[in-house]
């Protein structure tokens, strides 16, 4: 995608704060357009016990995510991060981080520089939550808005705390943030930071959907699958497309606001590399109850393999155990069991189909086909690394796929960063 005319940054440092892992990406403009020059990316490690939240919270130690991000910064090379002009910034959406006033982060000198820390935030309560019952959004007043409330949204979310947690009752406006348009700035650095020059410009802060898509997309006629640890399939909707102006709770399709005053149609399930990676801690649990040690990192390449092996299987998986946003009591099962498919690697290739059928039954291949989809863009780390999944993608989307167009929402919020200027 070239980059815009006129003066614009010529290094811009893209953040993308994600629910696993935090990514770093140094992107730089030319006379040919974007390039990614460098990248870094380290896992959070952050999962914290909820305490009192029995196993429906999910929360997130917001100190190890700054420091897994001070690590990524130190790890890119010096000069060219002297030379970054613009920062933007994404990061996994819905959730909510409360901090005091002004008191959200303390500068302290390590390494070659200062770095700043977490210091009096909550934990990071995240879109995974699951504390806000089907019984509590109900009794919620309706959103003003064509997209429908859901458990681990941020402002469900304040709602619960404020009537389970805080003192007063009622829902805290004037905690939420000014909404800005893509690409403004929300103020410069204060300093130095891991080479960084003071003055940086700092755009607002933006979806990581958004912004993964902003990163491969550039046709309309496109589909982006994204299978990481959720999955999405997303179309961008003709121009000049409204969304409806009431939410419709039942329906799998939701419509995002995307840049230019564009829609993108999301079928965003909360199935996705999450399910593969219970299914290996599955069967590692199962082993280990059988007196064997045996390392999940060990389990997954060798399900997969034999997956590989079994070409078919009868077996039905509906991979469900995370619920959906539409259907948040859904769960997962599997049928059509015969006793000659209960191999690893029949099991494993009907789970692979089943997280794509899952898919596509909240967003049908027919619906995808009126709307003018002529390829698929596979995306995604669980896609990438597991070639049944690949094989199932292909098998049930009747277009082309094509793959290498990695989403990237750090590359994403650096481009938004670039072109609006």
């Amino acid at each position: 995608m070239a980059a815009a005319g006129g003066p614009g940054p010529t290094c811009v440092l893209g953040i993308d704060l994600g629910t696993t892992s935090v990514k770093a990406a140094l992107v730089t403009g030319t006379e040919r357009g974007l390039a990614l020059a460098q990248s870094c990316s380290r896992e959070t490690q952050a999962h914290s016990d909820s305490p009192g939240a029995a196993s429906q919270g999910m929360e997130q130690d917001v100190q190890k995510i700054i420091r897994a991000l001070n690590e990524c910064l130190a790890a890119l090379p010096q000069q060219q991060l002297q030379q970054v002009t613009h920062i933007g910034i994404s990061g996994q959406m819905h959730g909510v981080v409360f901090w005091k006033s002004d008191k959200g982060c303390k500068w302290s000198e390590s390494g070659p520089g200062p770095a700043f820390e977490a210091d009096r935030v909550s934990h990071l309560v995240t879109w995974q939550d699951g504390r806000c019952s089907p019984t509590f959004l109900s009794s919620l007043p309706l959103p003003q808005s064509h997209v429908s409330l859901a458990t681990g949204f941020g402002c469900a979310t304040v709602f619960w705390y404020s009537k389970n947690r805080l003192k007063k009752s009622g829902f805290p406006v004037h905690l939420l943030p000014e909404v800005g348009d893509p690409g403004s700035i929300a103020g410069r650095t204060t300093c130095a930071w891991h080479g960084i020059p003071q003055g940086a410009k700092v755009g607002i802060a933006l979806g990581d959907f958004q912004c993964s898509v902003y990163s491969c997309l550039t046709e309309r006629t496109d589909a982006v699958l994204n299978i990481s640890t959720s999955a999405q399939l997303t179309i961008s909707m003709p121009l000049g497309f409204q969304p409806p102006e009431a939410p419709d709770p039942s329906s799998a399709v939701t419509y995002f606001p995307y840049f230019n005053g564009d829609y993108l149609a999301v079928a965003a399930s909360l199935n996705g590399g999450n399910v593969l990676a219970a299914f290996v801690g599955m069967v590692a649990q199962w082993a280990q109850e059988l007196g064997f040690q045996v390392e999940e990192s060990a389990i997954y390449p060798r399900i997969i393999q034999a997956a590989l092996a079994q070409k078919h299987s009868k077996l039905s998986v509906q991979p469900t155990i995370f619920g959906e946003r539409h259907l948040p009591e859904l769960l997962a099962s599997v049928s059509s069991i015969g006793a000659s498919e209960l191999s690893l690697g029949h099991v494993t290739r009907a789970l692979c189909r089943g997280l794509v059928e899952n898919l596509c039954s909240m967003f049908p291949v027919q619906q995808l086909q009126e709307l003018g989809v002529s390829r698929v863009l596979g995306s995604g780390s669980a896609l990438a690394r597991n070639e049944v999944l690949r094989q199932e993608v292909e098998r049930i989307f009747p277009f082309p796929v094509l793959y290498g167009k990695d989403v990237d929402a750090a590359v994403g919020a650096a481009m938004v960063m670039f072109h609006s200027k």
